[in-house]
């Protein structure tokens, strides 16, 4: 594991972003820890946020990204971190975004940012992915948009569990759209990295999660 994961995850607990306990994701399933990513709320958290994902773009992405799409709502604001992480060392990267809803007026469309143009390289930045939905609702946006190649996926947490099938939703999507699909970590990361402090109840309610919805490729 490198120093930036490590650093991610202890970023994670101190602000309050993962958690362990009892809660219920998205999918309805009941889970022992959450990612809560709606919980970033200063400016100095999100600095920190865009410098880690910065930091696994470079090591996951040698190929490179043309530019970042952040797919409404919570990528909205990851890209602009992200941009804004890669302008500190010196690097000029472009972002767009969706709309919800298409704009009749003004510039209208629904992509919001940079324009754009066939051939790019699209990098898409997400929060969590759990069963996908979002990035298969965000392909058929940027391919409307233009004849772009997708350079790939990243997120901030892999929770390593099923998707629609017995795989991962990250390694479900690698194939559906033929691109990489990266996490700053995963969950076996963090618990490694987080050892003795994590108590043996909270261990056990996560391997009895995992044994029932761990993904079979994890």
């Amino acid at each position: 594991m490198k120093d930036f994961q490590q650093d991610f995850i202890d970023f994670m607990l101190d602000v309050g972003v993962l958690t362990f306990g009892d809660f219920t994701t998205k999918s309805g399933r009941k889970t022992p820890y959450f990612v809560n990513t709606g919980l970033y709320r200063s400016g100095a958290q999100m600095r920190t946020l865009g410098r880690a994902y910065a930091d696994a773009i470079e090591a996951s992405f040698p190929g490179g990204f043309d530019v970042l799409f952040g797919p409404a709502y919570k990528g909205i604001p990851l890209v602009v971190a992200v941009s804004m992480a890669f302008a500190e060392r010196g690097r000029e990267v472009e972002f767009c975004f969706n709309r919800k809803e298409a704009k009749d007026h003004g510039e209208g469309g629904v992509i919001v940012g940079r324009k754009l143009c066939d051939g790019d390289r699209v990098l898409i930045v997400e929060d969590v992915t759990t069963a996908g939905t979002s990035i298969r609702e965000t392909v058929p946006i940027l391919r409307a948009a233009a004849d772009v190649q997708l350079a790939g996926l990243i997120v901030s947490v892999n929770r390593m569990e099923r998707g629609t099938t017995d795989r991962t939703a990250l390694d479900e999507l690698a194939e559906e759209f033929s691109m990489s699909t990266r996490s700053i970590v995963n969950l076996d990361e963090i618990l490694e990295h987080l050892g003795d402090r994590l108590g043996n109840k909270d261990r056990a309610r996560i391997a009895a999660y995992r044994d029932e919805y761990g993904a079979v490729d994890a």
